[in-house]
């Protein structure tokens, strides 16, 4: 089989799967508060997940990301991650990373490690206890940073990523480089996006990242790193700290050129981009017509896949926003 290039030209080799659209936090941003998820028939099992996986990397992918919702509520995911690292060890796969809220993850950072796991990014948006809990809902930041403190004793990369909301987290930019740099953790920095209906109006929350991340330039020099994720963060560093600082900006930076992802939902829909309703259904073909109609949904999904999100639009008009939340899609 061979690697996989869009009908952009442009060369897949990263899929984010999503595992579950459920989550213990409500993050305003992501989802409403009283929130319906999938039934569980609509949802994926571990069998199909690993099936899919396999041919995905048959087909090129070399770097897997687990997201959700939260992916460590879902019971038993322990079997897939112990499946997905069997990849890494055999050499099929370079990669394989995490996107958690970190809640579990001091229970889960040994399991991860043992399977081969180089990197978990864990959402956090406050070092502020009130201001977090305010942000998720409920969310506990000390059983948070115990998780995240955890992952990095047993040999897990940590990158923070945090969503830039106006008014709300703006003011800590500089101590959440503090805390990032003292402990050797990256930090990610995210411009919030027009998804999802029932959530925090995008219009009082939205900074552009030139904005938020001004206190860091009036106190620290920014340097550009040559150094690249598999994600779509641009990275500086942060001098002196020593801070690698990925700046991920949909909205006022577009860094479609370059998309090397695929995203496979909970209930098994591929969407070609987080911005697009555009999608193909896997989990119909695998069940209803096998592994072949897969295959050829594939190659459709590959052409279809567009040449840029149309965020600033949506946010432009509330009218054109997908309906569609952040948990549903996978982040």
């Amino acid at each position: 089989m061979t690697n996989m290039i869009d009908g952009q030209g442009r060369h897949i080799d990263y899929l984010r799967i999503s595992v579950t659209d459920r989550c213990n936090f409500r993050c305003h941003y992501c989802m409403p508060e009283k929130q319906k998820f999938l039934p569980h028939a609509d949802v994926l099992d571990y069998s199909e997940i690993a099936l899919l996986a396999n041919r995905f990397i048959a087909h090129g992918i070399r770097k897997i990301r687990l997201t959700g919702g939260e992916p460590l509520v879902r019971r038993d995911i322990d079997i897939l991650i112990n499946d997905l690292g069997s990849h890494v060890q055999a050499g099929r796969l370079a990669e394989l990373t995490l996107t958690t809220n970190g809640s579990r993850l001091k229970q889960f950072a040994p399991i991860l490690a043992r399977s081969s796991f180089s990197r978990v990014n864990i959402s956090l948006d406050s070092l502020k206890p009130e201001t977090f809990k305010t942000i998720t809902r409920g969310g506990d930041l000390d059983q948070v940073l115990e998780g995240i403190s955890a992952a990095a004793a047993h040999g897990l990369r940590i990158k923070i990523n945090m969503v830039a909301l106006k008014n709300e987290n703006q003011s800590e930019i500089v101590a959440m480089a503090e805390f990032c740099a003292a402990n050797g953790y990256d930090l990610s920095l995210i411009e919030t996006m027009p998804l999802g209906e029932g959530v925090a109006d995008r219009h009082d929350r939205y900074i552009p990242m030139d904005d938020f991340i001004a206190p860091l330039r009036d106190r620290f020099e920014l340097e550009p790193l040559a150094h690249r994720s598999s994600g779509p963060a641009r990275y500086w560093n942060v001098a002196p700290l020593g801070l690698r600082l990925g700046l991920i900006t949909p909205m006022t930076h577009n860094f479609c050129d370059d998309c090397n992802r695929l995203r496979l939902t909970t209930d098994g829909k591929i969407y070609m981009c987080l911005g697009s309703s555009m999608h193909v259904d896997f989990r119909t073909a695998m069940r209803e017509n096998g592994m072949e109609a897969v295959d050829r949904l594939l190659q459709q999904a590959l052409r279809l896949k567009p040449a840029r999100h149309d965020f600033e639009r949506q946010l432009a008009e509330p009218d054109q926003r997908l309906s569609r939340h952040m948990n549903a899609t996978g982040g």
